[in-house]
This record gives structure tokens, sequence and C-alpha cells, in this order.
């Protein structure tokens, strides 16, 4: 009997007022595996994520995360979904006024009612894992590059060994070489712990970097779902176009 997929989407929609932002979404995830979601802004990249997190709750469709629905979920379930979750927030949305170690842990002390000193110990271990030195546990975000607060984030993401991580827009703001090394510690890290993978980008960089398969939303629907390695044959002329970053195409800016 075949395993159910870590994650499904099947036909999720979501509209705000008269805005179909989600038209119908299908993916599916299979346990350890990687899946980037490519698309430009406006697409639904966002509001689907939120959607699968319960920020967002979906018109209609069904999430199911092994093989259990997730929408209708609420108080202890919803809460036991949530600590099978972590995510890397695209600006890396640390918490300006706790010291770095706090930031790694707050899921740890809030989420699980961990005692502070082995959530240090914790955030600790989690920092070396992202590259960080244990003094960066006791500065402020302030204190710490962009480079620095996005391995934050991350370390973060992993603090308690999910089994589903979320990226959203994991290289937004970085030059290109500190991109290159966050997407080698998102490889490192989550297939470290075995976990599955969820990220949304228009960075083709980071998707042929972090992706075992790649799917395209266009107009809140996914147009084309494939492994890395066949992106640039598509034959979907939607497709070429984004990797392309060309003007001429099928896809139309809307001003």
């Amino acid at each position: 009997m075949t395993a159910a997929p870590k994650l499904r989407l099947d036909n999720v929609k979501k509209s705000f007022g008269n805005n179909h932002v989600l038209r119908g979404i299908n993916l599916a995830i299979e346990k350890g595996k990687s899946l980037v979601v490519i698309g430009g802004s406006g697409t639904g990249k966002s509001v689907m994520i939120k959607s699968v997190l319960g920020l967002v709750h979906p018109d209609s469709g069904s999430i199911q995360v092994d093989g259990e629905e997730t929408t209708g979920l609420k108080g202890k379930e919803r809460d036991a979904l949530m600590r099978k979750f972590g995510m890397l927030f695209q600006g890396g949305a640390l918490f300006d006024s706790l010291p770095v170690w706090e930031n790694v842990a707050f899921g740890l002390i809030q989420g699980k009612g961990m005692n502070r000193k082995e959530a240090r110990d914790i955030a600790v271990e989690k920092l070396r894992a992202v590259g960080l030195p244990a003094r960066t546990a006791d500065l402020l975000p302030a204190e710490l590059s962009g480079g620095m607060q996005k391995r934050v984030g991350l370390a973060r993401a992993i603090a308690a060994n999910p089994e589903i991580i979320f990226f959203d827009e994991p290289t937004t703001g970085l030059d290109p070489i500190m991109a290159d090394v966050i997407n080698d510690l998102i490889v490192e890290t989550s297939k470290g712990l075995g976990a599955t993978t969820l990220s949304i980008t228009h960075d083709m960089a980071s998707a042929r970097k972090i992706a075992d398969d790649i799917a395209m939303i266009y107009k809140g629907e996914i147009i084309w779902q494939g492994k890395a390695a066949d992106i640039d044959h598509s034959g979907n002329e939607y497709v070429d176009q984004f990797i392309k970053g060309s003007a001429e195409g099928p896809i139309r800016m809307e001003l």
C-alpha cells in the first residue's frame, strides 16, 4: 500500500471579495522531499502557504498532512499540527527586543513549555548548525547582518526538529554569494532532519539549488510541475518565460 503524501492540497480555493487568489491548487509532496513553487508577485504563493498554516481559511478544497484533513482543526488538534511545522519567514521576522537565542528558542519555550536553560542549549546547537558561533546567542538582531539574521531565522525554523518546513522567499535581500550559502544551509539542515519542505520563491537560482521538484503557480493555479532537472525543458511557454526573465511571452505585467 502506497503511503499518503506528507502534504497534499486538493482543489484549494480562496477569494477575497472579487479577487480570486487561489483557483484550485493541487499539490502533493512526498515525505522527505523538497518542492519549490515559483511564480511572480500576486500569483497566490503566500496565500497558499498561509492556507496550509491555518492563517488563512480556504473557501473550499482539502489540505491533508499525513493523510489527515487539517482544514477544520481547532484547539489542541490545531496546536498538535503546528508542532509538526517550521517556518523561515521572508523578512526573518525576528523579535527585535529578544536576544538571538530567545528568538531561536521561542517556539520551544512558548509552544512546548521547555525550561529556559534547556531551550538555550538547543538554540546554541541550532545556531552552530547554521554556521553561527555560540557568542551570537546573546546578541540582538539589530547587531547582525542580513545574512546572519537569515541564518538565525533558519535556526529557529529547525529548532524543534519539525517534520515539515516552509521557506518564504528565503534569499530575498541577500547578495548572490550569501544567497547561495543560505541555499546550501537549507539543503543541509532539511536533509539532516529528514524534513519535507515547501518553498515559495521567484529566485530561480534558489529553486534549482534546493528543489527536488518545482511547480509554477500562475493566476492561482499550478500550471506545471516536474523534476527540478526538467525545468529547462518544461514545454510550457509560461515556465520558459519566467525562468528566462523575459518581458516577451504570454505573461503580461499588470500595471
